[in-house]
Formats: C-alpha cells, structure tokens, sequence
C-alpha cells in the first residue's frame, strides 16, 4: 500500500481510515561490558587481582600496598569497575590499578 499515515505507535491507511498497531521492533540486547586490567587482560566475575602500586584510601591514612591480593572480586556499574576486599577493607577500583593474579 502506497496510502499509509505513519504515526508514533501505529499506521493508518488514508483509503479507509484502517488503523493498526506498528509491530514493535526488538531491541538488541545491551553489549555485554567487558572490563580489563592494567595489562589488557579481560576480568570476570571471581578473579583473584594484585594491586600494581601503593594506593592511598581516601579519607583515612591508610595505604594499599603494591602486590596486595583481592579473591574473588565482583566487576560493577560506574567508574570503579571493581568490588572486592583486601586487607579486610571493602572497596571499589578502577582497573588500570590492577592485574589479574
């Protein structure tokens, strides 16, 4: 058909006056995002990653120390890719302050 009025969330022939729904188009499903280290390795939910150099904890005087291992971290949303514990303190890091162990 030639005589179709094209709308938001449906068509309509300009003959009759037909209206009928747009068949919904699915979506692609949201790329998987893949997080990597400092060396360009890919990290996955349960790596075990050394710290590559002294990092200072921000509000306490406390400093991560190069070589310091996490088990098992989690990868999350947002600009610290990486949850985990080391030393007994929960945080979050970026991974260019990683490798993988």
């Amino acid at each position: 058909m030639e005589d179709v009025l094209e709308h938001a969330d449906r068509f309509e022939c300009v003959t009759c006056g037909h209206e009928w729904p747009r068949e919904a188009v699915p979506e692609a499903p949201p790329a998987a995002r893949v997080v990597k280290d400092a060396h360009g390795t890919v990290l996955a939910d349960g790596d075990c990653v050394v710290l590559i150099k002294d990092l200072k904890l921000k509000g306490s005087s406390q400093v991560l120390k190069g070589g310091s291992k996490s088990k098992s971290i989690k990868l999350v949303d947002g600009d610290h890719e990486i949850s985990c514990k080391i030393d007994g303190v929960a945080l979050g890091l970026k991974a260019c302050f990683v490798k993988k162990a």
